[in-house]
């Protein structure tokens, strides 16, 4: 796999190396098997310790990876029965959030999520996973036919945020956010949200108030992108570091905080570089809340749910 992010340029070294031993043939192979099973192991070890000491800003660039796993590479690898739903009975369809019906092994839930690419014309036609008013009232409506058929909805977060377009503002963008966080406080049915790459701002927060709040380990979600909190605060683009370390956007930090729940682990060498073994740990965890709240009621969900955010914000000296 192609490596982008200048800290891995040691993991790419090595990878080229391998795969030069794996392509030798002939009487030349069997010299360096010994050789090969050195370097991979060596490999692993070495991707293991990058990302295991990554910055905040390093971990920012992680989780926008172009290769990093997106919503519909977690319905083709864990979800099955898929059945899109769409529009929003108001205005229109939003391609930049998709939802509808699936199953996870062989529970039935309402999966929603932000929608993006893996090049730019995939981007393009899905606004880079910022969704208009349309996208979130759609989630909710979504929401709602779940709590009527009383399955288990689990959100997939991945968007730099709402779309801040003139239009989407002339559509009602923060009515429409401001309606989800309402009305998905109030579900009676169990919210299961993963931070699967970017978590950014309201567009995030709009299919995020959860039961459980997940993240993977080299996600992010913070109220405001690093490069956003550099243009109002410093206006000078050496700063982003600093600003990603202010925001405690990493997943390890906000689990500190108590925004969180869990951290779900990725794969050595980031979700990018294994998209299978990535998409079968946020099945399990998504397995293992499902079973969690399937025997609570409507009312418990509820309670516990206004009492989970509502304690978040309070610190001793």
């Amino acid at each position: 796999m192609e490596r982008e992010l200048d800290f891995e340029k040691p993991i790419a070294d090595m990878e080229k190396t391998v795969e030069k031993l794996k392509n030798i043939s002939g009487d030349q192979k069997g010299e360096f098997i010994e050789q090969l099973d050195e370097l991979q192991k060596k490999l692993v070890e070495r991707k293991q310790e990058i990302y295991a000491n990554l910055t905040p800003w390093q971990t920012v660039q992680v989780a926008r990876h172009s290769h990093r796993p997106t919503l519909h590479d977690y319905i083709d690898t864990i979800f099955t029965d898929f059945m899109e739903l769409r529009g929003d009975r108001c205005y229109g369809d939003d391609k930049a959030l998709i939802g509808g019906f699936a199953k996870i092994d062989n529970e039935r839930v309402m999966l929603i999520g932000h929608a993006k690419g893996h090049n730019i014309e995939e981007n393009l036609s899905r606004n880079f996973g910022m969704a208009h008013p349309e996208g979130y009232r759609k989630a909710i409506r979504l929401m709602h036919l779940a709590e009527r058929f009383n399955i288990p909805i689990v959100t997939l977060v991945n968007t730099a945020g709402a779309y801040p377009g003139v239009d989407a503002e002339e559509r009602g963008q923060a009515e429409a956010i401001a309606r989800n966080l309402k009305e998905m406080a109030r579900l009676e049915v169990p919210v299961i949200t993963v931070i699967t790459g970017e978590g950014g701002s309201g567009g995030a927060l709009a299919i995020a108030v959860g039961d459980a709040v997940l993240m993977l380990s080299h996600s992010i979600y913070s109220v405001i992108s690093p490069e956003g909190c550099v243009g109002i605060l410093w206006k000078d683009a050496a700063y982003n570091a600093h600003a990603a370390e202010a925001l405690k956007l990493t997943a390890k930090s906000l689990l500190e905080l108590g925004v969180i729940d869990e951290i779900i682990p990725e794969p050595a060498g980031g979700a990018h570089s294994d998209q299978q073994a990535a998409a079968e740990e946020v099945k399990k965890v998504i397995l293992k809340y499902i079973k969690k709240f399937s025997s609570w009621s409507g009312s418990k969900l509820v309670s516990r749910r206004f009492d989970k955010f509502a304690a978040m914000g309070k610190f001793t000296k």
